[in-house]
């Protein structure tokens, strides 16, 4: 048996390889919101990155002869997701900072809100602290969409999508202590523009 036959995706997926269509409409059901919330907050372009994530689960009717279950479903489903949103931006020549939303299991569409571990700016704030929450906010969208590419990704799939270190490693295709490296890169360069954005003082 697959290492990973307990998984009820991998199980959904092996069945739509021995002809049940109805396992595949099954996953899709299952994954699209969070294929859909991590091609948005890494493209930052709504429609194409709705257009992308359509992509992904063609990827994953056309993979249905060859796939082996060597990973949990939602992890191979990821890296499918991240190499063809690496691919889009290296198609292009420039790109805007993602609009991040807030953090949450990907079972439902992002309503929008605060950045992970960024304080709710509730109605019963002041207006000057809610413009301080929300300008905070706002630094911090910037300074995760400009992020370089594999940072970027490994930032999302680490705060967002509640990835652990080697199922970001298996979805880079690199090593838990790349994942690592690229995740102390990150969260430096994240400082290093926040406190640029907030200025001297």
């Amino acid at each position: 048996m697959p290492a990973y036959d307990a998984d009820p995706d991998v199980q959904l997926m092996l069945r739509f390889q021995r002809g049940d269509e109805s396992a595949f409409d099954a996953l899709v059901r299952r994954h699209q919101q969070a294929v859909v919330n991590l091609t948005r907050r890494y493209l930052g372009d709504p429609a194409a990155a709705d257009d992308l994530a359509q992509d992904v689960f063609v990827r994953v009717y056309k993979a249905r002869a060859t796939y082996r279950p060597e990973a949990k479903f939602s992890t191979w489903l990821y890296r499918i997701a991240a190499n063809l949103c690496l691919n889009e931006i290296r198609d292009r020549e420039r790109y805007r900072p993602l609009p991040i939303t807030s953090r949450r299991r990907d079972d439902g569409a992002d309503s929008g809100g605060p950045s992970e571990g960024l304080p709710e700016a509730g109605h019963a704030d002041p207006p000057s602290q809610r413009l301080e929450h929300e300008e905070l906010r706002r630094a911090v969208i910037e300074a995760v969409g400009a992020l370089p590419p594999q940072q970027r990704m490994a930032v999302l799939l680490l705060r967002w999508h509640d990835c652990s270190y080697r199922e970001i490693a298996e979805v880079l295709g690199t090593s838990v202590q790349a994942v690592k490296s690229l995740l102390s890169r990150a969260k430096e360069n994240l400082r290093e523009r926040l406190a640029r954005s907030r200025g001297p003082g």
